[in-house]
């Protein structure tokens, strides 16, 4: 998702999406109703990603791409997930370009840091609270948008649009931690480094 997000200058017309799983993950994953929750989820993701971009997909039309997902499950390869994105682009003149990323990876080991990392941070944001505008002191949703930068297809409490952008997700995150620390969050604008505050607030 990441790969796509970058590509977002681009008008994507294809998608192909290859997978080797050799994991408990990837043998629940040769079972049809499984692998249709997880083709349905990272079709949503691709689905928000493009939707965020109203001026290369203006339309319904334009944000149906062509969009292909393929896992097998493979036990000769251990723990070693394979992975290859095809990402096709129309580009000047009705001419097509394709950028191709393979991905070699041991799954569990990358999936162990996200646990502690998600462990970690929802014991932290189960001891925040917060107040608006003088009320009673309450806590986050039980719906922690917050953890999206670590999620593969997050959800929102109700309400709030759902973030699929890998950089968004990391500094929303940030920010958060920041706010909480007292500092201030970022703003790549730095207007008030380029044209000073006081000018600025006028």
């Amino acid at each position: 998702m990441m790969i796509i997000s970058q590509f977002l200058t681009m008008i994507i017309s294809q998608l192909i999406q290859k997978r080797t799983e050799t994991s408990n993950d990837g043998k629940n994953l040769s079972q049809e109703s499984c692998f249709k929750s997880k083709e349905r989820s990272k079709k949503t993701c691709v689905d928000d990603i493009l939707e965020s971009n109203k001026v290369l997909y203006p339309t319904e039309e334009e944000l149906n791409i062509d969009h292909t997902i393929v896992i097998k499950y493979c036990p000769e390869t251990g723990d070693s997930k394979k992975a290859m994105d095809e990402y096709i682009a129309e580009i000047y003149l009705g001419g097509r370009q394709i950028f191709a990323v393979y991905n070699v990876c041991e799954d569990s080991l990358l999936a162990a840091p996200l646990i502690m990392n998600l462990l970690l941070l929802c014991e932290l944001f189960e001891r925040i609270e917060f107040s608006k505008d003088s009320s009673e002191f309450q806590r986050f949703d039980t719906v922690l948008s917050w953890l999206s930068y670590l999620m593969k297809a997050p959800n929102s409490e109700s309400g709030i649009t759902t973030i699929n952008s890998l950089s968004r997700q990391r500094v929303m995150l940030e920010n958060l931690v920041k706010v909480c620390a007292g500092l201030t969050v970022d703003d790549n604008l730095r207007l008030e480094i380029r044209y000073g505050a006081s000018r600025i607030q006028q």
